[in-house]
């Protein structure tokens, strides 16, 4: 066996390696994941799409990176596991167009008001009962409208502007953007109220799901995805400069 031979022998036994060590990141990045999602999406089908994701960064990873291995992984993994939601997009139109519907209602009290959209004024223009809006605010926390940022095509098939960023895949044109994108977006979550700013702390930084959050709020795990959708709805009209 030449050099070169025993150099991709030795690589490939380190990606081996790393596979296996950060296997159960996979199904931990999936089950978080699925907190969000309906019972319908298959979690054996984000774990397979995750752990392509993970020998995809076992084969990249290079000791230069300013990022651990574990870091690195974990951007590859939950962003294989985002592609594989969007390429089978089980989220109808409809969900998507009511939640628009709402975050332009909220964004024209707020610049009506400068202040918080009340949940009755809001409710009252669209002409909904609580329980259809509660709704709306379930499926805004359940769908994939994360993205703030997202054109309007109508299809639903909207990228996450809250996921994590892979920077090494970006050019320096996109990664200003990211970045610029991901300031205002914090600015953004700094104006929200207090409640809401706490559960998309727990949520997306501490990495809870909504159960846990509604312990730790003393409230129901339906209470804490009210609080959560209508964050997303508020975000969404509060972003709409970067939309597009």
């Amino acid at each position: 066996m030449n050099v070169a031979s025993e150099y991709l022998q030795l690589q490939r036994e380190d990606a081996d390696q790393l596979v296996r060590k950060h296997a159960p990141l996979v199904r931990r990045i999936a089950y978080h994941l699925m907190g969000r999602l309906p019972p319908s999406v298959d979690v054996g089908d984000l774990m397979q799409a995750g752990m392509i994701g993970l020998l995809e960064a076992a084969r990249n990873f290079t000791t230069d990176r300013a990022a651990s291995f574990e870091t690195y992984a974990g951007i590859r993994i939950r962003g294989a596991m985002l592609d594989e939601l969007r390429r089978t997009d089980w989220t109808p139109r409809s969900v998507h167009r009511k939640v628009r519907e709402v975050a332009e209602v909220v964004r024209q009290i707020e610049n009506e008001t400068g202040a918080d959209a009340d949940t009755a004024e809001v409710m009252k223009r669209l002409g909904m009962t609580a329980e259809e809006y509660h709704q709306v605010l379930s499926d805004a926390t359940s769908a994939r409208l994360l993205s703030l940022t997202a054109p309007d095509d109508g299809e639903g098939g909207e990228s996450g502007a809250l996921d994590v960023v892979d920077h090494d895949s970006l050019g320096p044109q996109d990664s200003f953007e990211q970045d610029g994108l991901r300031e205002a977006l914090a600015e953004a979550i700094g104006t929200l109220p207090k409640r809401e700013q706490l559960v998309m702390s727990l949520y997306y930084e501490q990495e809870l799901n909504l159960k846990e959050i509604g312990l730790v709020l003393g409230v129901t795990e339906s209470r804490v995805c009210q609080i959560h959708g209508q964050a997303l709805v508020r975000l969404r009209a509060r972003m709409g400069d970067w939309r597009g």
